[in-house]
């Protein structure tokens, strides 16, 4: 911790005069985190999607991921993207896809969001709503096994 002395208000006071000038803490805090790049555009509206979790994200959430040993964040701007899950300390990406991911071009937008990740050296697992909710301790147990890499 540095201690930092503050002047008083008629200046620093003077050696003898039984006055010392006021000690506030600062504390310093070093940390060796990369910073995850994204486009600040993005950001908005990851707090709006935050609000608004479908039922599958809302359950595996609450009951498993906020509750995790390793911290997650939920819709997490990465790159050009937003991704439903993020834990930085394992550089892993949960998705949730629902019904609009299984279209032609959706699969290819995930395919192309899934290799961007891989490039900044993410890993990527992907569940459907179908499985979180119809099968939640399989998809916890597969979350378990990536964490263990």
């Amino acid at each position: 911790m540095l201690r930092v002395l503050l002047p008083c208000q008629g200046g620093w006071p003077r050696r003898g005069r039984g006055v010392s000038a006021p000690k506030l803490s600062i504390k310093i805090h070093h940390t060796t985190k990369m910073h995850t790049p994204y486009d600040s555009t993005l950001k908005s509206r990851a707090r709006f999607l935050r609000k608004i979790l479908t039922p599958a994200e809302r359950k595996l959430w609450f009951e498993y991921l906020s509750k995790s040993r390793f911290k997650f964040t939920k819709q997490k701007p990465i790159g050009n993207y937003i991704a439903d899950f993020y834990c930085a300390s394992k550089k892993l990406v949960i998705e949730i896809d629902g019904d609009s991911h299984f279209t032609k071009q959706a699969v290819l937008y995930d395919e192309e969001r899934t290799k961007r990740f891989n490039e900044m050296g993410i890993r990527v697992i992907r569940f459907t709503n179908v499985e979180v909710l119809q099968g939640f301790e399989w998809v916890c147990g597969e979350i378990e096994k990536e964490l263990r890499k």
